[in-house]
């Protein structure tokens, strides 16, 4: 049975329902550590699931660097509503569009295959899977735009 001093951490850090994070901690033995190797492994395969779903929701993110300089704005897209008023998701597409602005991709391919400024170890595609996971919805992304004064 899962400890649930474990299993309220487990799921603060992770962001993960409850239910997935108590299903990790019984068959881990409530090892925290091991649990979220497992809810990783899990997301892999519920992404592999989830990527052919429609994506028609989600948010545009825009990002304006301090300078006044240079902007980007992102397309993050999801299954529903639900998901693209959800605060953590929009969080999601300011990192992105923060990303967007200081890397300058010229696509949303290109963005999910660079390292994640914030956590270099990390890639863009790592944190689409784990939102994937975190809300149970295929999330993509769709356009990236990126502006810099007086660029063509």
């Amino acid at each position: 049975m899962a400890d649930i001093t474990k299993l309220k951490k487990l799921r603060e850090e992770t962001g993960v329902s409850f239910s997935l994070c108590k299903k990790a901690l019984d068959e881990t033995k409530n090892d925290i550590e091991k649990a979220k190797k497992l809810l990783t492994q899990w997301g892999a395969d519920k992404v592999k699931d989830k990527q052919s779903r429609i994506t028609g929701h989600g948010i545009i993110a825009s990002y304006v660097h301090h300078n006044k300089k240079v902007a980007a704005l992102v397309e993050l897209l999801c299954e529903t509503d639900f998901v693209s008023s959800n605060a953590e998701f929009q969080k999601l597409g300011q990192e992105l569009a923060m990303q967007t602005a200081s890397l300058k991709p010229e696509s949303s391919e290109e963005l999910t295959k660079q390292d994640y400024i914030r956590e270099p170890s990390k890639k863009i595609s790592d944190l689409l899977k784990d939102a994937v996971l975190k809300f149970g919805e295929n999330v993509k992304v769709g356009r990236v735009i990126h502006w810099e004064l007086g660029a063509k």
